[in-house]
């Protein structure tokens, strides 16, 4: 079997540093999106029989990307090393799933950011409508560090206290933003990782073809 030699040489490693780099940002992509499944805060304010579930789409898309990332991470640098066409095609179809996926999560964040707050506000203040001193409000009111809504502030609260609404609106803006920065990150970062799988194939079956 030829192996490339020279510049392509150079690429070979390249890659698989690069392959190496993108196992700890998909290890990263994990974390992450563990962390906004599992928040004790985020679960706390998501947990009622009739919560809304969207928030959780976006996340869930986020940790099946990155445990693929992951993946594909260590394949990548396997083929790499054994200069194998076989595995850095396979890399290069799944770093194209990998990409739409994150794409979709960053999309996803980002357009439906003004919805899962809707729906999120509009659950809260049915909740708070039906039970204004229940746990769940209690929960939120705690978390969030406000009270009441936009119709019914509290009469008892402080005067630089915000309603609730506004504060679910900060808060998971702030927690829609990560899910949306981290999954085009990652995808853009993916395109380096196509030019160089791309590169070093056609070099491998170059070499080949002059052996």
């Amino acid at each position: 079997m030829g192996k490339v030699e020279g510049g392509m040489k150079c690429v070979k490693y390249l890659l698989f540093v690069f392959n190496f780099i993108f196992w700890l940002m998909g290890s990263f992509v994990l974390a992450v999106g563990l962390w906004l499944r599992f928040d004790p805060e985020t679960v706390s304010l998501l947990s009622g029989d009739k919560a809304p579930d969207t928030f959780f789409i976006g996340v869930y898309i986020l940790i099946g990307a990155g445990s693929l990332v992951m993946l594909v991470g260590f394949f990548g640098c396997c083929g790499a090393v054994r200069e194998s066409q076989c595995l850095l095609g396979s890399f290069f179809a799944c770093l194209l799933i990998i990409f739409g996926s994150e794409v979709a999560a960053g999309v996803f964040g980002f357009l439906n950011k003004d919805k899962i707050i809707e729906d999120v506000q509009n659950f809260y203040v049915k909740t708070y409508n039906e039970n204004s001193n229940g746990t769940l409000i209690i929960s939120y009111q705690k978390v969030l560090s406000c009270c009441g809504t936009i119709a019914s502030p509290c009469p008892d609260a402080e005067p630089n206290k915000k309603d609730c609404e506004t504060g679910i609106k900060d808060f998971f803006n702030s927690k829609l933003y990560i899910i949306g920065y981290v999954g085009i990150g990652i995808a853009g970062v993916m395109i380096i990782g196509m030019i160089f799988s791309m590169v070093l194939c056609c070099a491998i079956r170059n070499s080949r073809e002059v052996i």
